[in-house]
């Protein structure tokens, strides 16, 4: 990766995350990593993955806790400038 900039776009999360891009994108639209819809196009905040990160490495992927950091992380992203 070149430079670490502070809005990704899939290819970019994908390789962040070291995941195959199908997969981040899978993971935009069910709602499962912060991010957000410009136009056509997913951007994630590098801040926002980081946190979703963190909070993963806690909950994991089961149950209520990791559908709602996931669903707080959004809702600090869509308020972050």
């Amino acid at each position: 990766m070149e430079t670490l900039r502070p809005v990704m776009t899939v290819d970019e999360v994908a390789e962040y995350l070291r995941i195959p891009r199908a997969s981040a994108y899978k993971l935009a639209q069910q709602g499962r990593i912060p991010c957000q819809k410009v136009g056509r196009h997913w951007r994630f905040r590098r801040e926002a993955v980081d946190r979703w990160l963190d909070r993963e490495a806690h909950f994991g992927d089961s149950g209520r806790a990791a559908s709602l950091s996931t669903h707080r992380l959004k809702k600090e992203s869509a308020h972050e400038p």
